[in-house]
């Protein structure tokens, strides 16, 4: 996708965005609703028409919003899936997945028999959707999209209808399958999680932009925005100036970088990168537990310079089980390379 451009009526909803993604690369859109990243999507398949820009799949033009090319969806060779898997009722589970398929395509069609096995639903071949779980629908929904033997795989935010714990074990055979297969894979989605786990790329996008583009270990400890570091998951957020090339908080004092003396900045650092211990010692910084709470893996704290929680408050995640005493005192360090700064006109 080179340059593409699309409004509805007078509202633009993607401006200026270039994707490009390699044979067996999956390139994740990650944004917040709203953003584009879905009628970027569309685009790609030809659900609409294209405005402005040009779409290539390896070396065929599909769509070309100059010359009024708008190959049909049917034509492009693209394999869809859509949120809600909008599988065919009335058909069974075998009959979805090969109803894209020539009755000469003997191949294809012994491939979805053999992943359907594969997948654990070599015994649901000939049921109906309505008797599938949630998981099973989607998996199902995938095979269907993969059975054409698509050049481009399109994912719409395919684990968003799943519960938590089967959200990650659907993820786990779904990047499993595309990294067998080998095919270029533009997958949409909000989560960052999602993101994180199945992405070679992140394309971030804000306002039918990208406004940042990189592996997801990249996007999660560069971020080069507060935007972006927030799409992420909550912050403690702090408002400093530059004083003598560093910024003075309440969780310490951090170099200023690149910024300006005088510069109005804020410290994002997130809640992980606050370290806590329950031994203190003269000059540490002191932070009064006010809530903590347990979820297994994985301890939740909520903290306060005063007593009475009044003032600024900061959220704490520890590994395990660290539950001090509420009203306790507990101390507060940050390593100095898990501190986010930006401007504060860019937060």
């Amino acid at each position: 996708m080179l340059n593409v451009s699309h409004a509805f009526g007078d509202d633009t909803v993607v401006s200026g965005v270039s994707v490009f993604v390699e044979p067996g690369e999956l390139v994740c859109l990650l944004g917040p609703s709203g953003c584009g990243k879905t009628t970027l999507l569309r685009l790609a398949a030809g659900l609409e028409d294209l405005q402005v820009g040009r779409i290539t799949i390896g070396e065929d033009t599909v769509a070309d919003g100059q010359g009024g090319k708008q190959m049909p969806p049917e034509k492009r060779n693209v394999g869809l899936m859509f949120q809600d898997f909008a599988l065919f009722p009335h058909l069974t589970v075998y009959e979805n997945i090969v109803f894209g398929l020539s009755e000469k395509d003997k191949a294809r069609r012994a491939w979805a028999r053999e992943t359907l096995s594969t997948m654990g639903l070599g015994g649901y071949a000939d049921a109906f959707p309505h008797t599938l779980s949630g998981g099973q629908q989607q998996r199902v929904a995938l095979l269907r999209a993969l059975a054409p033997a698509p050049r481009v795989l399109l994912l719409d935010e395919p684990f968003s209808g799943l519960d938590v714990n089967r959200r990650a074990q659907i993820r786990q055979d779904t990047f499993q399958i595309l990294s067998r297969s080998g095919i270029a894979t533009l997958m949409v989605t909000h989560d960052p999680e999602e993101a994180m786990f199945m992405a070679d790329r992140i394309l971030v996008m804000q306002n039918g932009r990208i406004i940042q583009s990189g592996t997801p270990v990249d996007i999660y400890f560069r971020p080069q925005s507060a935007f972006v570091a927030e799409l992420f998951g909550p912050v403690n957020r702090l408002d400093c100036r530059v004083e003598n090339g560093a910024l003075d908080s309440a969780l310490g004092r951090f170099p200023a970088n690149d910024l300006a003396e005088g510069t109005e900045a804020q410290v994002l650092i997130r809640p992980e990168a606050l370290s806590l211990s329950q031994s203190t010692t003269e000059g540490d910084i002191l932070l009064t537990v006010l809530t903590a709470r347990s979820l297994g893996r994985s301890t939740h704290l909520t903290l306060g310079l005063k007593d009475d929680g009044a003032g600024p408050l900061f959220n704490a995640r520890m590994p395990g089980v660290f539950l001090p005493e509420i009203g306790s005192q507990v101390s507060a360090r940050v390593a100095p390379e898990s501190v986010l700064i930006f401007p504060k006109s860019d937060a």
